[in-house]
């Protein structure tokens, strides 16, 4: 079965700790959703973060959609003085017969801007 990285992005109103795990979870869900994805398609998610998002590992709320035997990374995104704030991504690499083109991307809330080329 081919393998697929399906991008993904949605910002926060603030550092709050609810506020990202909320986030996080409607991110991942809308990508599973949109994906017609099962836990059992994910391979990976890597996590990023702006530098001003520190409150909560994005990682802990896809564990807690039950993700918890997906191999999961966060990191943060590098400093650029002009980038859009507060802003999480993800890129999840998944088994899919879905073709490049046919992969729905995902960018949700004020993240919307970083991709308005596929954001739906």
């Amino acid at each position: 079965m081919p393998v697929r990285a399906i991008r993904g992005a949605t910002q926060v109103a603030a550092d709050d700790r609810d506020e990202v795990l909320e986030a996080t979870r409607e991110l991942v869900s809308t990508v599973l959703e949109r994906n017609e994805l099962d836990p059992a398609d994910l391979i990976s998610i890597l996590f990023t973060a702006t530098p001003d998002l520190v409150s909560e590992f994005p990682a802990l709320a896809a564990r807690e959609l039950g993700l918890g035997d997906v191999p999961l990374m966060c990191a943060t995104e590098i400093a650029v003085p002009h980038a859009l704030p507060r802003v999480l991504r993800l890129m999840a690499h998944v088994e899919t017969d879905r073709s490049r083109a046919e992969v729905q991307h995902v960018y949700l809330r004020g993240a919307v801007a970083l991709r308005r080329d596929i954001a739906q």
